[in-house]
């Protein structure tokens, strides 16, 4: 009598671990030397949960960063473009790559998407698909947030008194339509703004950041 629990709730972890694998993902993967970081990956996950990771560094003498991967939630508007923009771009099925020498190298670009019924996977350095152009726009542009989070947290640990430049470039790009989800960094954001021993103008550009504005 007692095997029917065992293999209900074997039968229940079963269907849990089925649901996990296929939950959609997508992923993007950069890389290129002559940039900083060279290397990052990115992974969004259907519920906006992601996981980044890069060799970015503070500055030109600093060690690349921790391997570990930096996680981060997104705003439900870039996660539904990021999902949506997939979708028009067939699951990055077929070919993507222009196949153009002439273009410019701006670094090897690896476009995944998985889920229960899709595994497509696209390596490029230009694409002449729309979708693929807007996703890739998208994932540079939180690749960069996801920086300025990185340099924010150590600056804000070990030298305040440098928050506040990587802050105003913040606000420039948020003004010109060019920086990434602000979302993603919410947290670090929100710890500035909430630390009394930050000078007030960074603690001011901090909550301004978050709120869009």
């Amino acid at each position: 009598m007692r095997v029917f629990p065992f293999l209900g709730a074997l039968l229940i972890s079963v269907c849990m671990c089925a649901a996990q694998a296929a939950s959609p993902t997508v992923s993007f993967t950069l890389d290129f030397p002559a940039a900083n970081p060279s290397h990052y990956e990115i992974t969004v996950g259907r519920d906006g949960h992601g996981t980044y990771s890069s060799n970015g560094q503070v500055n030109k003498d600093a060690t690349p960063a921790d391997p570990a991967a930096l996680e981060f939630t997104l705003s439900d508007r870039v996660r539904e473009q990021i999902f949506q923009l997939a979708q028009r771009a067939h699951y990055f099925s077929g070919k993507v790559d222009s196949g153009n020498k002439s273009i410019a190298n701006t670094g090897a670009k690896t476009l995944t998407y998985k889920d229960g019924q899709h595994d497509g996977q696209a390596t490029y350095n230009y694409s002449p698909s729309v979708p693929v152009q807007q996703v890739t726009a998208i994932f540079q542009g939180l690749s960069e947030t996801l920086e300025f989070g990185r340099r924010l947290s150590f600056f804000h640990k070990y030298q305040k008194t440098a928050l506040d430049e990587d802050l105003r470039r913040m606000e420039e790009l948020q003004r010109d339509n060019s920086l990434g989800d602000v979302q993603a960094i919410a947290p670090v954001l929100k710890e500035i703004a909430d630390d009394q021993s930050v000078m007030n103008v960074a603690r001011a550009r901090a909550l301004r950041l978050m709120a869009g504005k």
